[in-house]
């Protein structure tokens, strides 16, 4: 039986019988065989005198032949170190200026990084590197002790990237290593299903899992104009997709990348967008949030901003329209997908048209909606949203079980968020069937939290949830029932949180209410959303 296909609009259709949203067809920008260093690579030799890279905070400029020089100098030193494709570098820092050379460097050697945030703890740290056991790590001096503790198990050396303290090897003397001769990028043995990078997304246990990226040409951005003439920034560091994203941007399409080794100032950011001519923005939409929510932000010169993409969790239309209104044409583009797909699976390029809408797929994605049984659904019927970009993901680092969690058989990947596509084939996510919250875009579980505060004498059980902040995103907060005959107050639980937990996205920031009980299911399994229904109705009533 012939499968009938509706023609949504150029960029879109729908399989009605599958069921099925499609993008249009992907193409390959460059040569299928190339790995992503050897893109990067061709791109610096035939654009040396194009500005690469300016660092807004270490006041440094860089041409791409002065970036292409760093990333070969740092190239050779792994090479002299006899790092190959089967060894991992780590990586842990801030948007330093010799960052994006390391970067580049792994992809040259075709030695993937495992990218870790700096605000992870001690034992976060050492079970994620406990896994892929990387022989180099590459930090800033802030987090020089906590690495070093974290690794004291693995022959590893620590080159710190700032703040030098002693006992570590400096980036500035990796960058005096001498390039070996005729340098050239290796050819991957597995071509374009090698191992890219591995970043972090959370996991049943609390911990974060280690996400394969491959050199597939699928991560490349082919659907929206960009040449050398654009002016990039973002605030994401190499351990967020986003982040690895557009350093590979840059070094594709040679455009110049403003960076800043701080956390998001958006007066800073409104500042560098006049004064550099900045044209094309990713921010997480906490970030958009403290942007839009400005002193600077009504007077701010933003003329030469041509995209505007946001992502990586919720966003409250109010923000979304203070932020269009400032801008001359439709460019606030919201962006939604996984690292785990490797990609971006869908981005609204029509905001006026669809707002709050993540839009259609793109290039070579195709989506489905599942409910409970595992049907797909039409248009309009809100199930689990799913994608599949045509490959075969490599999954979690040495973790098959959880790989087969969240893809399925078919390649398909399993977002665990709810959603619906409407009849013009846009996307929209109302919810999320998983746990996981969101702090500026540092992901934990509520878990994590229940399980300190089960540790305190007077409390007899705990539910911890996200309440939603417009700039933090999930704050937690906590709804606790005191044991018979004992003392508790609120403050308690907040402070003895404080006490256990040093990471600030894991506080509770959004404050403690205490309960007669916990609201449960007919199973008596935690009803978290009823919980979170009674805090928010009873906590300013406390």
């Amino acid at each position: 039986m012939e499968v009938k296909q509706k023609l949504l609009n150029a960029t879109c259709t729908y399989d009605d019988k599958l069921k099925i949203w499609s993008g249009r067809k992907a193409q390959s920008l460059f040569s299928p065989d190339l790995s992503i260093g050897e893109i990067i690579f061709g791109e610096m030799v035939n654009h040396p005198k194009l500005i690469a890279q300016i660092s807004i905070t270490e006041d440094t400029v860089l041409t791409r032949e002065e970036l292409h020089m760093n990333a070969m100098r740092v190239a050779s030193y792994m090479r002299n170190m006899g790092l190959g494709q089967t060894d991992i570098v780590g990586v842990m820092g801030r948007h330093t200026t010799h960052l994006s050379a390391v970067a580049y460097a792994c992809f040259f050697n075709g030695t993937p990084f495992h990218a870790l945030h700096n605000a992870y703890e001690e034992a976060c740290i050492a079970k994620l590197f406990g896994l892929t056991k990387p022989r180099l790590i590459f930090c800033d001096g802030d987090e020089y002790e906590k690495v070093k503790s974290a690794t004291k198990d693995l022959q590893v050396t620590i080159v710190t990237m700032r703040n030098h303290p002693r006992g570590s090897v400096r980036i500035q003397e990796v960058l005096t290593t001498p390039v070996m001769q005729n340098f050239q990028p290796v050819r991957l043995k597995d071509g374009i299903d090698h191992t890219l990078a591995i970043l972090s997304s959370s996991g049943t246990s609390g911990f974060p899992k280690a996400v394969t990226i491959s050199n597939s040409h699928k991560i490349i951005v082919d659907y929206m104009a960009i040449n050398n003439s654009n002016i990039q920034y973002t605030s994401s560091t190499l351990d967020w997709f986003s982040g690895l994203l557009m350093a590979i941007i840059s070094g594709v399409f040679s455009t110049t990348s403003i960076i800043a080794d701080c956390d998001f100032n958006p007066g800073l950011f409104c500042r560098a967008i006049g004064k550099y001519r900045i044209s094309m923005v990713l921010l997480s939409s906490s970030y958009l949030a403290m942007f839009a929510n400005s002193p600077e932000f009504q007077s701010a010169d933003l003329s030469s901003l041509k995209y505007v993409f946001f992502g990586g969790s919720s966003c409250s239309l109010e923000v979304q329209r203070k932020v269009r209104s400032r801008l001359s044409h439709d460019c606030l583009n919201f962006c939604y997908g996984l690292t785990e797909l490797n990609s971006a699976g869908s981005v609204n390029v029509n905001f006026d048209e669809k707002p709050n809408s993540v839009g259609r797929p793109i290039r070579g994605i195709q989506i489905k909606i599942l409910d409970e049984q595992g049907e797909a659904q039409g248009p309009n019927v809100v199930g689990e949203i799913c994608f599949n970009n045509g490959q075969k993901w490599l999954g979690y680092y040495q973790n098959p079980d959880e790989t087969r969690k969240i893809q399925d058989s078919e390649n398909w990947i399993h977002t665990g968020d709810l959603g619906y596509v409407d009849e013009d084939g846009y996307l929209f996510v109302i919810d999320r069937l998983k746990d996981m919250l969101k702090y500026q875009n540092i992901m934990y579980y509520p878990s994590e939290i229940e399980n300190v505060i089960a540790e305190m004498p007077n409390v007899l059980e705990a539910c911890v949830f996200g309440i939603w902040d417009p700039v933090n995103g999930d704050e937690a907060a906590a709804s606790v029932v005191k044991k018979p005959g004992t003392q508790l107050e609120a403050q308690d639980v907040v402070d003895f949180v404080r006490k256990r937990i040093t990471a600030k996205f894991k506080q509770l920031n959004g404050g403690a209410l205490i309960v007669d009980q916990i609201v449960g299911c007919g199973n008596r399994k935690t009803n978290r959303s009823a919980v979170k229904e009674h805090f928010i109705n009873n906590y300013n009533n406390n």
